[in-house]
């Protein structure tokens, strides 16, 4: 089984320093687990590495679509996992690093995708996101309930997307999308690395970056964002959204501007429970306030290496 590297935790906590340091250190590639910074010219608010911090480590998974695709988990797995496979068969050590939780879940097979998750119907989509949105979600949740009544009782209150997912899976299939979902088996031997810190001084850091993406041209980006199909998934991205108030001529800048802030600490909040909650087997460090946990860190991962 071939070794992984894992870095996760939520925005602003330093996933990006820590794995440009351990890829020196190890000699390794660098593999974005992002679900947004796939998107071609999303830089910003994406929180991409910069071209410097590209420069020095080879990157994978990142600028490889354009905003309008839309790209699948399961697309991102298949190109992942050969990106992967690539880097160590280079003799090089691959390092996986992700605030999409879900996305690197999915890669490590801890929950696996299954072969619908590649099921697309635009068609169908659209006609019965129409149909919710003109008749209610309660007639959505009715038809799905009829198919797969298991799923509509977990899906949550105001999720049209994953009822219609659900739907459409199980329209097509013949077989309830709760059924469809196979065994967890992990598919590489992996280190898995949580970053986190005190939540308050990590708030003061998201403001901080907020404050910072401002002033290196975000609102130009929110401008790309804004002008894609509403449906599209780099439209609805955090970093994005928020802007398009002031875009409008809705709302001051300073208004936006605090809604990103609270935007972005929210998800932060939702990422660490998140990954408290999915990993068993992580090994947690706080190197924001204790900076000189990167040596332990590059221990643990070496020794880990060598074994």
């Amino acid at each position: 089984m071939d070794k992984l590297i894992v870095i996760v935790g939520p925005t602003a906590v330093g996933k990006t320093a820590l794995s440009l340091a351990l890829a020196q250190a190890v000699d390794g590639e660098i593999v974005s687990g992002d679900s947004m910074q796939i998107y071609r010219r999303l830089n910003i608010g994406t929180a991409k590495a910069t071209p410097a911090e590209q420069a020095q480590a080879p990157h994978h998974m990142i600028d490889i679509a354009e905003p309008t695709e839309t790209y699948s988990a399961a697309r991102f797995v298949q190109e992942a996992q050969q990106a992967i496979a690539e880097i160590t068969a280079r003799g090089k050590v691959p390092i996986l690093v992700g605030g999409t939780g879900f996305y690197v879940q999915a890669l490590l097979g801890d929950k696996p995708l299954a072969a619908v998750d590649d099921i697309q119907d635009d068609a169908f989509t659209e006609k019965w996101t129409q149909i919710a949105h003109d008749e209610g979600e309660a007639v959505l949740r009715d038809a799905l309930r009829k198919v797969d009544a298991v799923s509509e009782a977990r899906i949550l209150p105001g999720q049209i997307r994953r009822l219609v997912r659900a739907l459409l899976v199980s329209d097509h299939t013949g077989k309830p999308f709760s059924e469809q979902k196979p065994e967890p088996q992990r598919l590489y031997d992996a280190f898995i690395i949580g970053l986190t810190t005190d939540r308050q001084v990590l708030y003061e850091r998201i403001n901080q970056r907020v404050d910072a993406m401002m002033t290196q041209g975000i609102l130009a980006e929110a401008e790309i964002a804004m002008a894609l199909p509403a449906d599209s998934t780099a439209r609805k991205a955090i970093g994005y959204k928020e802007l398009f108030g002031y875009l409008t001529g809705d709302e001051s800048l300073e208004q936006a501007t605090e809604t990103l802030k609270q935007a972005s600490r929210r998800y932060a909040k939702r990422q660490m429970t998140w990954f408290n909650n999915q990993f068993t087997d992580i090994h947690w460090f706080d190197l924001v306030q204790q900076p000189s946990e990167i040596t332990d860190i590059k221990e643990a991962v070496k020794r880990f290496m060598s074994e």
